[in-house]
């Protein structure tokens, strides 16, 4: 392994605010419901406060870099005020450079606004929203467990773009319990016609340690699955919109804070759960924070744990695990910068893939074809 430089590396920085009103019974983030019904101000001024602490356990990791994208994730981070964010970005930018032209996006739930605090979010510098509509149906929506309406979800959406924000993300999944092919297509519609910029397109995915879990609901049939996947696609594709990575469409520019994921790049990470990567010149190194808020809260700052440097064999299935869902994928120099290892030795299964069509055959670039998106799984075990 080369030695690493890591100021040629793109740096993020993600912010988690763990409390939700409600906890959804699909949801395994690391979302926790608020004390009582309400997050108190006393609480949040506490939180905030251990937040920029936090960070001063990881000033040794940026390099002389900038800040270039923040993304603000829970939980539902719109829990906490615009002042609060006033507060904090304040107390960040007085340690941290960001660029001139940084992208801050925060998730906000539409049932724990009622958008007058939009244009305050605006004016203390965050210039990028993420809605969790997930769905507009009544029905569906009282099966995920969210606490808002659609029409609660239209309208936060409109509110946004009135409130001056350009850029607004709407996270919509499909698949959901027996869900029609129709009904996916019109939670599409509902996000293009009142004005997504971007949308993030999932399929629900069952995952352990939720209430989904422990009761199976009824899933659409592989068949239903397959049909809302290629009439979807169609259908964002006829709006001009353009899908970027497995799961991401836009009209507007790519998430920034997304792309410096999947393009392996570098994040420092506050708050409880919050996952961190990050290069220094000996190695990369994946870390986390403790989960529940309030053993955050005990030990501040809190340490750093499970701090890992990733080996040499099992770099290449972390790196392409994250490039390979781009559908332009990476100039395949970034493998060597951004690892530290040369490609030569994945040569032969990169031809064998190409062989297979599942990979582009092109020298200069990482990238999967259309036929090995459709078997991206597949692909990836082959560098495991």
């Amino acid at each position: 392994m080369t030695v690493l430089s890591p100021q040629s590396i793109p740096l993020s920085l993600y912010i988690h605010m763990p409390w939700c009103v409600k906890k959804c019974p699909y949801c395994d983030f690391n979302s926790h419901t608020v004390p009582d019904g309400t997050l108190s101000l006393d609480l949040e001024q506490q939180y905030l406060k251990a937040l920029v602490e936090d960070l001063t356990t990881q000033f040794e990791y940026v390099q002389g870099r900038e800040i270039e994208s923040v993304f603000i994730g829970g939980g539902t981070p719109s829990l906490i005020s615009a002042r609060g964010y006033a507060w904090l970005f304040e107390q960040i930018k007085s340690k941290i450079n960001f660029t001139s032209d940084c992208e801050i996006t925060l998730e906000a739930n539409p049932g724990t606004l009622e958008h007058q605090p939009f244009e305050e979010y605006l004016n203390v510098g965050i210039n990028r929203l993420s809605l969790g509509v997930q769905t507009f149906d009544a029905v569906h929506l009282n099966k995920l467990g969210r606490i808002h309406s659609a029409d609660n979800a239209t309208d936060a959406i409109q509110k946004a773009k009135q409130a001056g924000f350009r850029r607004v993300n709407v996270d919509l999944m499909h698949g959901l319990p027996e869900q029609t092919c129709e009904q996916a297509l019109f939670d599409l519609k509902q996000a293009v016609e009142h004005g997504a910029t971007h949308i993030s397109w999932y399929q629900l995915t069952i995952e352990p340690n939720t209430v989904f879990f422990r009761t199976q609901p009824i899933l659409p049939h592989e068949n239903t699955l397959e049909d809302i996947q290629v009439k979807g696609e169609a259908y964002l594709t006829a709006q001009g919109f353009k899908q970027y990575e497995v799961s991401a469409w836009r009209k507007e520019a790519p998430s920034r804070h997304n792309m410096n994921y999947w393009q392996f790049g570098d994040y420092l990470a506050i708050g409880a759960g919050a996952h961190g990567k990050v290069t220094l010149p000996d190695g990369v190194y994946r870390f986390q924070k403790t989960r529940l808020p309030k053993d955050y809260l005990v030990q501040i700052p809190a340490p750093n744990i499970q701090w890992q440097q990733i080996v040499a064999n099992d770099m290449p299935f972390e790196f392409m695990m994250n490039v390979l869902r781009l559908n332009e994928g990476i100039h395949a120099q970034a493998y060597t910068q951004r690892t530290g290892l040369s490609l030569a030795h994945l040569q032969p299964k990169i031809k064998q893939l190409q062989q297979q069509e599942l990979l582009c055959d092109d020298a200069d670039v990482l990238a999967c074809t259309r036929k090995g998106h459709l078997f991206l799984n597949s692909v990836l075990e082959q560098f495991l």
